[in-house]
């Protein structure tokens, strides 16, 4: 009888372990619904998230000194943030809480129009293997050149307002970046902006006040619509701006050939431009909601 209630009481313990597990499988399977599938990607179970936020650029332009690269291809920026600081020179500011799946900012590569040509003439390279390289690169038609956004510092470097980003008035995101150039002459370290030296955007939604030669120009806050029962906010027609940004000159372009290479990428596309000569302008859907409505939906959903 012993011996029974023995194996008895370790069936019941496994059991019990076993149904745990499945809990546990549960409630990591467990699948946000409807627009909250926008905030999956956001730590709501970080007891420091206030607000979740997926901002999608789906169009405008930057200006990188003599470069005008249109955005073609989608971008994300999604994560948390804080409750604003109070006081200090970030009064009003969250500080950003990165993705869960650590794509913070997406990367999606934008066509540079004029490609490689806009850049290089093969024939100004003083290296004679370097030339006969470009020379190759053009014959094989390998003339394409993209321009790719990074963050250059970590997410937590941003800073969001989301007053001023609602009501148009005054700075709403700022965010460290650099720009990725990329094609086969340029190599993998080809980039405008670096962690010790970001582009710094403080993009907003209503009128810059740039330094000359660039004039002012406005944003726009967009318009408001409530989704899922008023829980979500959706702010639709958002342009964010900004033309008082400063960049420095490229780095890194051509690996051990930079020496050669960046000169010639820099004089081409008017690098280092000082503030005044370049331009954001973001067209942007923003959705937002508190990370307590996301967890709430997760939890109904297991």
């Amino acid at each position: 009888m012993h011996k029974h209630r023995k194996m008895a009481g370790v069936v019941s313990a496994a059991l019990v372990v076993a149904l745990a597990s499945l809990a546990l499988a549960g409630s990591a399977q467990a699948k946000l619904t409807g627009l909250f599938t926008k905030f999956e990607n956001c730590p709501y179970n970080n007891p420091e998230t206030l607000r979740c936020l997926n901002a999608l650029t789906s169009g405008g332009e930057v200006i990188l000194g003599s470069k005008k690269v249109p955005i073609v291809n989608p971008v994300t920026l999604q994560g948390g943030y804080t409750t604003p600081a109070t006081e200090g020179p970030e009064a009003g500011f969250s500080k950003f809480i990165a993705a869960t799946n650590g794509k913070t900012l997406t990367e999606a590569s934008q066509p540079v129009p004029g490609g490689l040509a806009g850049f290089v003439n093969c024939k100004e390279i003083g290296s004679f293997l370097f030339r006969i390289t470009c020379e190759g690169i053009f014959e094989n038609g390998l003339t394409g050149v993209n321009s790719r956004l990074e963050l250059a510092k970590p997410a937590s470097e941003i800073r969001i307002n989301e007053n001023h980003l609602a009501q148009g008035a005054g700075v709403a995101l700022k965010m460290p970046v650099r720009f990725h150039l990329e094609n086969p002459l340029f190599g993998e370290s080809c980039f405008v902006g670096s962690s010790s030296s970001p582009v710094i955007w403080e993009l907003r939604t209503d009128t810059t006040n740039p330094p000359p030669p660039n004039k002012p120009i406005t944003g726009n806050p967009g318009e408001i619509e409530f989704q899922e029962g008023a829980r979500i906010v959706e702010l639709f027609g958002v342009e964010l701006v900004d033309n008082a940004w400063s960049a420095p000159g490229a780095s890194g372009c051509g690996g051990i050939f930079s020496f050669l290479l960046d000169p010639i990428v820099n004089s081409s596309s008017g690098l280092p431009a000082a503030a005044g000569k370049n331009t954001a302008r973001l067209k942007n859907t923003v959705w937002e909601t508190t990370a307590a409505a996301v967890r709430k939906n997760n939890a109904t959903e297991e």
